[in-house]
């Protein structure tokens, strides 16, 4: 998949392109269904199949003291994207400028100008342009001038409401992980890499990880059934606290895995970790004492352990996809 960051990188390309746009927060069922039949039409049509998404997300630069957090930070995003097999993704820098574009500038400078579209896919909740100004009514009028047909989506339902990435964020947000992946469909998860200044050498011997602080959407404060994969072969089972530890006292704020069957494993400041969120097992709490606390450790792993042996009889993957 072609990745462009600005106008300029599409050059004079006059390839036809069969076009999405939107946040992509996520990449969640709702995207991917859009997106299938996007890739459905531009094979059709022999063109290219497009998606155009914003960096940094509108809303961080809209709504700044909100500190919306992502389910998906660019670079994953644009992982995600890549997996749904599109041909390309332009990348445009959210910028004062073009939040100040009007609906019509936008089609015309990226959508017919740009990318060269036939056609245009969106739910039919769509709004862009100045304080959205325009709707999915709007863009088909335009499309009838500058030359693209527009097909609108109802949104994709699941349990009763539609799949949004607000929704989802409120989900995990809540420590909901099993809802959460309903809604993604694949587990909620993160990449980060082991917490520095904790010793980490060619060999790490000992079971338990730190990430290293995490600036985008966690569940919130609880333990969690999870998976770690370490580098780009080893995945472990385990159990991920997530929150401030308050049996040590205030401000320790840390996720952290305890990881079953575990072997020593190459491990370095820089090791990428994918950190994936199965099942919640129980809020945060504050225990007597340490002992106290290794005893519930004890408890949450034994619960985790059953977790895994059911999966492997029902014949599941780990992670769930």
């Amino acid at each position: 998949m072609q990745i462009y960051r600005s106008l300029a990188e599409l050059g004079s390309s006059s390839s036809p392109s069969v076009v999405t746009v939107g946040n992509f927060d996520g990449v969640h069922r709702g995207h991917q269904m859009v997106i299938a039949s996007l890739l459905e039409r531009a094979r059709l049509y022999r063109s290219r199949a497009c998606a155009v998404t914003f960096h940094p997300h509108p809303a961080q630069v809209l709504h700044p003291v909100s500190r919306m957090r992502l389910i998906t930070p660019l670079e994953e995003k644009l992982r995600l994207l890549a997996g749904t097999g599109l041909d390309s993704v332009l990348v445009l820098p959210f910028t004062e400028e073009l939040r100040r574009w009007t609906a019509l500038h936008f089609a015309q400078q990226v959508l017919h100008l740009g990318l060269h579209a036939i056609e245009v896919h969106e739910g039919e909740n769509f709004r862009f342009g100045y304080q959205a100004e325009s709707d999915i009514a709007g863009l088909s009028e335009m499309g009838r001038v500058l030359g693209f047909a527009v097909r609108a989506y109802v949104p994709c339902m699941a349990r009763g409401a539609p799949i949004s990435s607000s929704r989802i964020r409120t989900a995990i947000t809540a420590g909901r992980v099993q809802e959460a992946r309903a809604l993604l469909g694949r587990s909620f998860s993160i990449l980060s890499t082991p917490a520095p200044g904790r010793g980490y050498g060619s060999k790490y011997a000992v079971p338990t990880i730190n990430l290293a602080p995490y600036a985008d959407l966690l569940p919130s404060n609880g333990v969690y059934v999870t998976t770690l994969s370490i580098g780009t072969d080893r995945i472990f089972c385990g159990v991920t606290n997530v929150g401030n530890r308050p049996t040590f006292g205030a401000d320790s704020f840390a996720v952290e895995s305890h990881l079953l069957d575990y072997e020593p494993v190459d491990l370095e400041e820089t090791t990428p970790l994918r950190l994936t969120f199965l099942r919640r097992l129980r809020a945060e709490q504050r225990f007597a004492s340490p002992e106290a606390l290794r005893d519930q450790i004890r408890v949450d792993v034994q619960r985790a352990t059953r977790y895994f042996k059911l999966a492997k009889a029902l014949g599941q993957t780990i992670p769930p996809r």
